[in-house]
């Protein structure tokens, strides 16, 4: 049986089993507490202040939660899909029992610096700029992802697949790929920090 997040309050709402629709974070600000198997269809959460909000086993369909404060949020078991995540700062989040998945996502800038999330599915995603310095994306699965200018430094890349992604530009040198899969022409992405030629 999985262990879950808790928080400390014992007064803290918790929420199960619900449906929110186009909520929008300025008119009506989602009250702090536990949310469990709650789904999140098109709505604006973009700038929300989500310190110490847990999600547990909950889907976000379409919404916007740019620059989201995630400060010692805990995501569990949390499903993204066609949301816009512009700017978040996941290493802000409670790291214990951390697990996420994308699908068609839009992450630019965002930040997964020093997080552990082996056996992660990315899929369809646009990871321009994104951050995994020093992260654990071991087993990580990056579907028809787009790395343009994504930062990898220190990230144990370990049986990663990468066959379908484009533009990422890793230095084999600095990053842990053993195992990690790539296919032509894309692969050439390892070799960007060695400034030779290839024909």
């Amino acid at each position: 049986m999985a262990k879950k997040c808790y928080v400390t309050s014992m007064n803290t709402p918790h929420t199960e089993n619900m449906v929110f629709e186009k909520i929008v974070w300025q008119e009506n600000p989602l009250k702090k507490g536990v949310y469990e198997e709650c789904t999140f269809k098109n709505c604006n959460f973009n700038n929300a202040d989500l310190t110490a909000f847990t999600f547990r086993e909950c889907t976000f369909k379409e919404c916007d939660l740019s620059l989201a404060k995630l400060n010692d949020t805990c995501l569990q078991d949390v499903r993204f899909r066609s949301c816009k995540l512009l700017g978040l700062q996941f290493n802000q989040c409670r790291e214990f029992l951390l697990s996420l998945d994308f699908e068609n996502c839009m992450l630019k800038l965002a930040t997964f610096f020093k997080l552990k999330l082996k056996n992660t599915r990315f899929s369809g995603c646009e990871l321009h700029e994104a951050d995994f310095t020093e992260a654990d994306m071991s087993g990580s699965l990056f579907e028809k992802c787009d790395f343009q200018q994504a930062i990898f430094m220190h990230t144990n890349l370990e049986k990663a697949d990468f066959r379908s992604a484009v533009n990422y530009s890793i230095n084999p040198e600095h990053n842990r790929l053993r195992k990690a899969r790539f296919t032509l022409p894309e692969v050439t992405g390892l070799l960007d920090f060695y400034d030779i030629v290839i024909e």
